[in-house]
């Protein structure tokens, strides 16, 4: 009898410590979510809603860690020092991950020290020009450039910047000339568009849409391969013959290099039920965002497309900033 007792409890007791073990996977504490921002303003928006709501998927916390600085350098230097035990997490954007491997020399490998977990979200770039001049469509732009040579400048928010590389892009394709002014941000150079010592600028469509709509501003195509939801009527360039014009501010979200495939699957999947949520893509609106899903190889694919699409630009152009 007794040993008939201690066969039926011995299943229950070997499952004992796979209880225990489920009860301490991961994730067991909270996560720290790096955000290469300081706090405030569309980035930071982006990463305390999407987080908000990952917690609740998998039931933990994230703490929000602002680390601005250096165009993101000090927050990827903190998330490559870090464990990959997947709890340290960086929201990788186009400057870390794209524009600034392709211009400037960097304390990390962009490709080799970071783990893709998935994409969060993007925006355009939106072409426009102070209400004044006399264009309307990106082909009357073109035509305006080339009939006025030397004589059309173009602002971004910074050498470098994915401002200033998509209108270098977009020259290198027309085959003509305009001055480059670069101001410190977005906002000193939007201040002289529309005031109009410059004529046109590449500005993400969030940092673009109170101008746009209080008519200071032309907006004649967005970059992209669709067009946006909230201007369905502007073209994109793709369909305005510049195919494949792929340029965009977009957010992703990465860790340090060797976090555990399981780890990196159930982030991603949890990542992707958040980014379906009904009412994030009202959430995300105000900015211009629209969440994109993706697996963790597509993302890294992405990466590594954006990455070389910069770096011909930038070799092209002859940009190259110091580190």
């Amino acid at each position: 009898m007794k040993r008939r007792i201690l066969l039926q409890a011995a299943p229950a007791l070997l499952a004992a410590p796979s209880l225990g073990f489920a009860q301490a996977a991961y994730p067991s504490k909270p996560i720290r979510f790096i955000v290469p921002v300081s706090a405030g303003g569309g980035s930071d928006m982006l990463g305390r809603t999407v987080t908000e709501r990952w917690g609740v998927q998998l039931k933990q916390s994230f703490i929000v860690d602002n680390q601005g600085g250096g165009g993101g350098v000090i927050a990827c230097q903190s998330t490559v020092r870090a464990a990959p035990d997947g709890y340290t997490l960086m929201q990788g954007y186009v400057a870390t991950h794209g524009t600034s491997p392709a211009t400037r020399k960097l304390p990390y490998d962009a490709i080799k020290d970071f783990t893709p977990i998935g994409m969060m979200g993007a925006t355009p770039n939106v072409l426009v020009v102070n209400a004044a001049l006399p264009v309307n469509s990106v082909k009357e732009f073109i035509d305006y450039v080339k009939k006025n040579p030397g004589k059309v400048s173009y602002g971004s928010s910074g050498q470098g910047s994915l401002t200033h590389l998509t209108m270098e892009l977009f020259k290198q394709q027309i085959g003509s000339f305009m001055v480059h002014i670069p101001y410190r941000g977005i906002a000193p150079a939007f201040t002289d568009l529309m005031g109009g010592q410059t004529q046109a600028m590449f500005p993400g469509l969030a940092a673009a849409l109170p101008h746009i709509r209080s008519g200071r501003v032309r907006a004649l195509a967005v970059t992209g391969l669709k067009r946006h939801s909230q201007f369905k009527d502007l073209p994109t360039l793709d369909e305005s013959g510049f195919k494949g014009f792929d340029a965009q501010q977009w957010y992703g979200v990465v860790g340090p290099a060797g976090i555990p495939a399981p780890i990196v699957k159930l982030l991603n999947e949890s990542l992707a039920v958040v980014l379906r949520g009904p009412d994030l893509r009202d959430k995300l609106s105000v900015e211009a965002i629209e969440p994109m899903v993706t697996t963790p190889e597509q993302f890294a694919a992405f990466i590594k497309t954006d990455i070389a699409r910069w770096t011909k630009v930038a070799k092209d152009r002859n940009i190259q900033l110091d580190s």
